[in-house]
């Protein structure tokens, strides 16, 4: 967390599980590798790395409701088995094959491969977890009424209480949800609308059982807000 008018550090602290580096330096900003880091930059050993190379959360915006001073993140939870690749490797490429001089393979839990947190910025620490079988790619939205929306790559687009972290509504879109909710007004009635439609590196690349049947889609919904 950096002070926006002076771009002074205020804080620096994990929201998933961390080891490439035992923390942040206060006085330069700077990661403070740990012994795994120094054993693969140093001696080139296989090391499993947290996170992994999409890091602790993916494109999509975390949202921060000042009332209860906490950021609700969609966070991937998986590491990596990081592996320097022999130099001998790059003799033997055909061209248009990628090399990335490093061997990454995912290490994932099954049964909480992402969550959606309530954070605390200035310690990192979760009030609430819930967890996910596979990462929320979309962004979230946090209300004035005390819910959180975001989307699932299964396609549910989910209201969560900001207070507890349970699940109060859902409904099922067709397709995978990695956009951004959004919400707006007209003729004083207030609307929520986001996009289904499955994509992206995870989606596409990861093996994820979980959505390998998910069809591409393409729809934008919007949903209508009623009072009680």
């Amino acid at each position: 967390m950096i002070e926006r008018a002076t771009g002074k550090l205020v804080a620096a602290n994990a929201f998933v599980k961390v080891n490439w580096a035992d923390g942040i330096d206060k006085e330069t900003g700077r990661p403070v590798w740990s012994a795994e880091t120094t054993a693969v930059v140093d001696k080139g050993e296989k090391q499993r790395i947290y996170p992994a190379v999409s890091g602790g959360k993916n494109w999509g915006p975390m949202s921060f409701d000042p009332t209860k001073q906490l950021l609700y993140i969609n966070t991937n939870d998986w590491g990596m088995d990081y592996e320097p690749a022999p130099v001998e490797q790059v003799a033997n490429l055909k061209a248009g094959q990628p090399h990335y001089g490093v061997k990454f393979p995912a290490v994932f839990d099954a049964d909480k491969r992402g969550h959606l947190r309530a954070i605390d910025p200035l310690t990192g620490k979760a009030k609430w977890e819930l967890p996910f079988k596979s990462p929320n790619i979309a962004g979230t939205m946090a209300t004035a009424g005390g819910l959180v929306f975001t989307g699932m790559l299964t396609g549910e687009f989910i209201a969560v209480d900001a207070h507890t972290g349970k699940i109060v509504w859902q409904f099922q879109t067709p397709s995978g949800i990695v956009g951004q909710p959004v919400t707006w007004e007209k003729d004083g009635k207030q609307y929520l609308t986001v996009t289904s439609g499955i994509g992206g590196v995870y989606a596409l690349k990861m093996g994820d059982p979980n959505v390998a049947k998910v069809p591409a889609g393409g729809s934008l919904w919007t949903f209508k807000l009623f009072e009680d």
